[in-house]
């Protein structure tokens, strides 16, 4: 090799497979654009491979490429986690934890932080919303310390914590035909105006197979790729929702609403912490499973789907 590879040369590389973009690229690394160039061109030379394929623009990493860029993730991944255990045994945890949770999990997340902070007053924590696929490809990519998302209900080992099953409700708006019940069939669904996540999303296949297979056609108006977009909907009173019972811990129900859990419509699916399986999990990522597997969260979570636990009904 023409020269030993520097930390450098591999955070340009890992900023160019984040932006697909040579100009956005150096921006990011507050570089000119001619040094990120120069400095891949010597990764190049140093590792005797061709990695990017070039033209005018960018065009993509050659196979060899792409392997070089999983190996920069890799070891500038072990560079925080080295950083980060020396700062915890001088002063204790103070690292941020980036959680990438799916969109209809992001109302349990408050629970996590609690558990989070508690174990380690001085830590941090960055949640970002991403679908189940996406979740995936950036705990690869080390972008991500901890995946929030669905998970086999079977799955077991040390990188997942599986943490609760969802349970439905029917969040529609209150009228006198619901007084007295205590559960919805899925097909009393039928004929409402519904609210839902965007299609793609798995939470919005669950749902829709569920009530497929009751019979009911769904009737979406309104797709949103946010929880809190749906509620501010569903506060009008204009539409109804079938709801993970994890949402009305953060958004409970809105007044002139009522949520009614549904029947249960076969195996309920399982949220829960997943990292990373390429290569050892950081020390930031073990200590907050840690944290929260000690805080019971996921106790907490499952006594949510209670029937005793469900408030039924908003204020009139």
């Amino acid at each position: 090799m023409a020269g030993d590879v520097q930390l450098r040369q591999l955070e340009y590389l890992v900023a160019l497979a984040r932006e697909r973009h040579f100009g956005r690229a150096a921006a990011a690394c507050h570089a000119s654009q001619s040094t990120l160039s120069s400095a891949l061109r010597a990764l190049e030379r140093q590792l005797g491979v061709t990695i990017v394929q070039r033209d005018r623009r960018f065009q993509g990493f050659t196979g060899e490429g792409e392997r070089v860029v999983g190996w920069a993730h890799r070891i500038l991944a072990e560079r925080d986690a080295l950083r980060t255990d020396l700062d915890r045994l001088r002063h204790g945890l103070t690292a941020t934890v980036r959680i990438g949770a799916i969109p209809t999990a992001v109302p349990a997340t408050s629970v996590l932080t609690l558990a989070w902070v508690g174990a380690y007053p001085q830590a941090r924590t960055r949640i970002d919303v991403f679908s189940a696929r996406e979740i995936h490809r950036l705990l690869t990519e080390f972008e991500l310390d901890v995946g929030l998302t669905y998970v086999d209900p079977g799955a077991t080992g040390s990188h997942v914590l599986p943490l609760y099953r969802e349970r439905y409700l029917l969040l529609t708006p209150d009228r006198p035909a619901l007084d007295g019940r205590d559960t919805l069939a899925w097909r009393e669904a039928a004929g409402l105006r519904l609210c839902a996540l965007s299609r793609g999303m798995r939470n919005r296949e669950i749902v829709d197979g569920a009530l497929v297979a009751a019979g009911v056609t769904p009737q979406v108006d309104v797709e949103a790729d946010t929880v809190a977009a749906l509620y501010a909907h569903l506060a009008t009173g204009q539409w109804s929702a079938v709801i993970a019972h994890t949402w009305l811990r953060a958004f409970g129900v809105p007044a002139g609403m009522r949520a009614l859990p549904l029947d249960d419509p076969g195996s309920r699916p399982v949220v829960g912490l997943v990292l990373g399986d390429r290569g050892p999990a950081s020390h930031v990522a073990r200590a907050f499973l840690d944290a929260v597997e000690t805080a019971g969260v996921g106790a907490e979570l499952e006594r949510d789907t209670d029937a005793g636990s469900v408030p039924v009904s908003g204020p009139r």
